[in-house]
């Protein structure tokens, strides 16, 4: 016989009765410890379709990571070719030695500027002569013809545009006949990594609604395989938050799996770049070589998974947990 409401209203709603009426924060952080652990202990009976679903949570987890991994990457290699940017200064002919050396002894207490270096004609014809192979054609000029010239090495920190306003301070400067700079290859890496960085924010979006939806989704078909323990449950005099406490630790345990599923696919795909990457930029005369997850990022991708793993069985529970009541 079915108990009527009167008698339902005097059964204890809470699990008090079954932890001997303990109470306080030490018997509260039990019951959770027992059910956190209870329901890691429900997942290791199914861990195969554990397994398959913290997986796919993995990869979700894992592109978007990865991704971000990259193009950190690619914002580090970018500062390292942009030590190697520099603006060439051609001096007017009447510009002697001791001129350039004052306005470069000037330029290099700039702070915009790292480092300046001055070359006098005669050092630039020097070289000239010794990497061009036309020696004696030189010896034929009556006089030198280079100018002396000014390396300007801008601060390694400082973006396209500050050192195209850099570029341009230093035209205007009397001294100075031509001042250039190849700005284009910089200009064009930055836009390539603020594209990709924008789209890797698209996609992370859309894979972190995707793990909400495999959370979910496992969550929903998990309640309705244990309809009929829940009514149960709710006919003793269970709260919906006694019933709500299982699957929200559930969603956490698939969170967390796909999160550590995640940071062992990111590493591996590091590591078997590594080698070439490696050749890649030894080809270009730079020791650049990729590494792994920092520990920022190993916290930052286990805190989203276990984020979403219980967001994801939050909005289940709340949803399909109502619509299951005791006739």
């Amino acid at each position: 016989m079915k108990p009527d409401s009167s008698q339902r209203a005097t059964r204890p709603r809470s699990g008090a009765s079954r932890n001997g009426g303990r109470r306080g924060p030490g018997g509260y952080l039990e019951r959770h410890l027992q059910v956190l652990i209870h329901s890691l202990g429900q997942l290791n009976r199914t861990p195969l379709s554990t397994l398959i679903t913290a997986a796919v949570i993995g990869i979700a987890l894992a592109l978007p990571a990865g991704l971000y991994v990259l193009v950190d990457h690619a914002r580090q290699l970018g500062g390292h070719w942009k030590e190697t940017t520099r603006i060439s200064l051609f001096l007017k002919q009447d510009i002697d030695t001791k001129q350039g050396e004052t306005l470069a002894d000037n330029l290099a207490g700039r702070e915009e500027i790292d480092s300046v270096e001055y070359i006098s004609p005669q050092q630039g014809l020097a070289e000239f002569r010794e990497f061009s192979g036309f020696g004696d054609v030189l010896d034929s000029l009556e006089s030198n013809p280079l100018p002396g010239v000014i390396i300007v090495q801008p601060d390694a920190s400082s973006p396209p545009e500050a050192i195209q306003a850099l570029l341009e301070q230093l035209q205007t400067l009397q001294e100075v006949d031509i001042a250039q700079l190849d700005m284009e290859w910089v200009k064009r890496l930055h836009t390539i990594i603020d594209i990709i960085q924008r789209a890797v924010l698209t996609i992370a979006v859309l894979l972190a609604l995707a793990v909400l939806l495999i959370v979910g989704n496992t969550i929903r078909l998990d309640i309705e395989n244990r309809r009929e323990e829940i009514v149960i449950t709710k006919l003793i005099g269970a709260t919906d938050g006694f019933i709500r406490r299982p699957f929200l630790y559930t969603g956490f345990w698939y969170g967390l799996a796909g999160a550590v599923i995640a940071l062992v696919l990111v590493n591996v795909s590091l590591a078997l770049l590594q080698q070439p990457v490696r050749r890649l930029a030894g080809l270009y005369g730079s020791d650049f070589q990729l590494g792994f997850t920092t520990p920022e990022m190993v916290m930052l991708l286990l805190f989203a998974g276990v984020v979403l793993g219980l967001l994801g069985a939050l909005l289940a529970v709340s949803r399909h947990l109502r619509a299951i009541e005791p006739e």
